[in-house]
């Protein structure tokens, strides 16, 4: 008899918000510098991928209401069906890339398979991508970059061998060097909220069960409906179909560090100033009205917070909430940005919101589809974006006998949202990505730009100020 697994309510609730406008899929992209041998990636998804015995399980639905669904071993699993082979076309550079990526991001997954594909995209420069599409129901994003460096080595010629099936419990064993650790240890802004909410918690154990089981949610409904909506702007409308990827050269987190270590604050305080920065430049080019430093537009990105416990660690499944903070794009001014960006973070990093969302999204999966859409649509207009911050490995890594080249992920736009930031360190490096709607964000790119320029500014300026001091 096949093995059924009820889903968390948790797991549901992200599998609910499923949309052909708005996709609940993680994607990453790895790059290479020299072309993947297929067999050897298909060892590696052999040996390593499917040790996690999740990933051999597809979704049923229920036949009867209010019932969850289940994972089930799929009987007919074929590994070669979720492994695709194409060819990247001429000229094979960035650009027609980012095209390929937007448009395989576009289409969903089959959800008669475990809901999880690899795609080797060949002829990218002298080398290589392999993209990765895994549905969110399956975990959440450290949880995914977890498993996802659990197919890496630290050498070209490290051995493959059969090993034996894990359970998602050892998930945080298996990774090279600790890594796993490395990752819950240091999770960006996310984790900092996280550690210092659960700190100031009386019960850790129980502010967990509370968005475990739905519970607390009369004071999370009410935060949630007094919260004001965004404002409306172009970042703002009705979804498409179509979506938009692009990432940018990668920036040196020592320029990051300098910046920090000259004005104060953290590398994310840094980052999502230069985030800011290059929300308004996009917002100013395009000739909207953002005021200035005395007052005017602000918009709130969705940041996940981890919320697990020690035990969860390297465990599949979603337990994280959200919290909302507002950008001040109306501030032009660098240093003013920072600071206040500093200032916000700082009173996030006290907020009780975190669990208060999860225990919405644990309500989301033992509810029904009215009682799910309703907290859709309570939660769209209180944000315009999701931004997201995850620290991969220090140093180089490689993956089926080649060096990774680059990392980079989006997560899925929850809540309708038509705009996606994802920030991966990866080998001294800081990875900048963005996913939109095509028919609101036409080019990403504009976006991505305006924040690489920000963080030049701020960099000639801690430059400036060093070189004064010495």
């Amino acid at each position: 008899m096949a093995k059924v697994e009820i889903m968390s309510p948790v797991d549901v609730a992200w599998l609910s918000m499923e949309e052909p406008t708005n996709l609940m899929m993680v994607n990453a992209v790895i790059t290479f510098d020299r072309p993947l041998d297929i067999n050897r990636v298909r060892q590696v998804l052999r040996y390593r991928w499917l040790r996690y015995h999740r990933f051999r399980q597809r979704i049923v639905q229920p036949r009867l209401p209010l019932m969850r669904p289940y994972w089930e071993d799929d009987p007919h699993f074929d590994l070669d069906l979720h492994l695709q082979r194409i060819a990247l076309p001429a000229p094979g550079d960035r650009a027609a890339l980012q095209d390929m990526v937007s448009d395989l991001m576009s289409g969903p997954l089959d959800f008669s398979r475990p809901p999880w594909k690899f795609i080797i995209i060949e002829n990218y420069g002298e080398g290589c991508a392999i993209m990765g599409r895994l549905h969110h129901c399956l975990a959440d994003g450290m949880a995914l970059v977890a498993v996802l460096l659990a197919m890496t080595d630290f050498t070209p010629d490290a051995p493959l061998t059969p090993s034996e099936p894990v359970s998602d419990d050892q998930l945080a064993n298996s990774l090279p060097g600790g890594l796993a650790r490395d990752l819950s240890d240091n999770f960006g802004v996310a984790r900092a909220a996280a550690g210092e909410l659960l700190r100031r918690a009386r019960d850790r154990e129980a502010a967990v069960a509370l968005g475990e089981q739905g519970a607390g949610m009369g004071l999370a409904a009410g935060r949630l409906l007094a919260r004001s909506p965004d404002p409306r702007t172009r970042l703002k409308g009705k979804l498409g179909v179509l979506k938009r990827a692009a990432w940018a050269d990668p920036i040196p987190l020592n320029d990051i560090k300098l910046i920090k270590n000259t004005f104060g604050g953290t590398v994310n305080d840094v980052l999502v100033s230069a985030v800011t920065s290059g929300l308004r430049r996009y917002l100013v080019d395009k000739g909207d009205n953002v005021g200035d430093d005395g007052g005017g537009l602000e918009i709130r990105a969705a940041i996940p917070v981890n919320l697990r416990r020690d035990e969860d660690n390297g465990k599949l499944g979603n337990r994280f909430g959200l919290v909302f903070l507002t950008l001040p794009i109306h501030i032009e001014q660098p240093l003013m940005r920072l600071a206040e960006v500093r200032r916000r973070m700082l009173e996030l990093k006290r907020s009780a919101e975190a669990p208060v969302t999860l225990g919405i999204l644990g309500a989301m999966g033992y509810g029904t589809d009215a009682f799910r859409e309703f907290v859709v649509r309570t939660l769209e207009p209180k944000a315009t974006l999701v931004l997201t911050n995850v620290p991969g490995p220090p140093i180089p890594l490689y993956m089926a006998g080649q060096r990774i080249r680059d990392l980079m992920f989006w997560v899925p736009q929850a809540g309708r949202l038509s705009l996606g930031i994802s920030i991966l360190t990866y080998a001294g490096n800081v990875h900048l990505g963005i996913v939109t709607d095509a028919g609101l964000v036409p080019c990403p790119e504009e976006v991505l730009a305006g924040v690489v320029a920000e963080v030049g500014r701020l960099k000639t300026l801690a430059v400036a100020v060093t070189a004064r001091g010495a």
